[in-house]
């Protein structure tokens, strides 16, 4: 009897991230399952040599979860079917596919190949929803303070609201998308979407398919307008109805895109937040030239053990 190996994240979850993917037990009665710590797998390339290449691997985890594992496991062919069971808190990966948490492991084989890449402060990686700039990866900094200070679930439409009508200054932008330049002023949000949700449920593009034949991405800016204004539309984001209001949101396509603000900004990667930030750039995956995948190893270190 094959063992399927259950990669869960404890941190996942608000911290129930163990608890959560026993559930599997009852899914797989009858199957062995093997529970492996993410955090304590040190080397991808020695555990995938270690098992066989027909055994199921299960990831238990969010969007977070999920892009580590991805950017951690870079280089390896994934020869093994791969699984994605939904144990996050924000799961707009699952969403994205009209899964809803807590449903059967689904195979994301297809969906961990081809993925765009983001470049900041130097530094690569892939990505398998959004890259956020603005309010957003504001809320996951503020997010990330309280979740050091207590262990309550954080409401990001709380902190966004606060956001926008206290504390959040929006920014100046200059974004190129395949050599074309747009400028824009009080920039809001400046995401950049592999998917059309990130944030725990908003639509932020609703019209960008993941992994579509042409391998666009869609740069959807939200600018222009004054605090209340801006208010009153935000939470149209969670159906998608905020790009009706073409006078202060418009969504760019290409495959080369950069954004730059004239002000530092925090910004967030499938969740994870880098302070600080001016300027990020992405690259859309393209068949024909893998490089801007193949590469994106050479900053990374190789751990030594499993």
């Amino acid at each position: 009897m094959s063992i399927k190996y259950i990669l869960y994240n404890p941190l996942s979850g608000n911290g129930k991230g163990e608890e959560l993917s026993k559930k599997l037990n009852d899914i797989y009665k009858d199957v062995e399952l093997k529970y492996c710590n993410m955090t304590q797998i040190t080397s991808y390339g020695k555990f995938f040599d270690s098992i066989s290449p027909k055994s199921d691997i299960i990831i238990c985890g969010g969007d977070g979860t999920l892009n580590r594992f991805i950017d951690d496991s870079e280089g390896y062919p994934y020869e093994n079917p791969l699984y994605f069971y939904a144990t996050g808190s924000g799961n707009d990966f699952m969403r994205d596919l009209g899964k809803e948490p807590g449903c059967e492991p689904i195979r994301i084989n297809e969906y961990v190949k081809g993925l765009p890449t983001v470049t900041v402060n130097g530094k690569s990686s892939r990505f398998i929803n959004a890259v956020g700039y603005g309010i957003d990866g504001y809320c996951c900094e503020v997010g990330d303070e309280l979740r050091a200070k207590s262990d309550k679930p954080i409401n990001y439409t709380s902190i966004a609201i606060k956001g926008l009508l206290f504390h959040f200054k929006p920014a100046n932008a200059v974004i190129t998308v395949d050599g074309k330049e747009y400028s824009y002023k009080k920039v809001w949000l400046a995401p950049t979407m592999h998917g059309r949700f990130y944030g725990g449920g908003m639509m932020t593009a609703p019209n960008q398919v993941r992994n579509n034949p042409d391998g666009t991405l869609s740069v959807v800016v939200m600018h222009g307008s004054g605090k209340l204004k801006t208010l009153m539309v935000f939470p149209s984001i969670f159906k998608g109805e905020h790009v009706s209001h073409t006078e202060m949101v418009e969504v760019l396509t290409g495959k080369d895109i950069t954004v730059r603000f004239d002000a530092p900004t925090a910004l967030q990667i499938d969740g994870e937040t880098i302070k600080n930030v001016t300027e990020y750039s992405v690259k859309a995956y393209d068949k024909a030239d893998t490089a801007n995948q193949d590469n994106i190893s050479t900053a990374k270190k190789e751990p030594e053990t499993v």
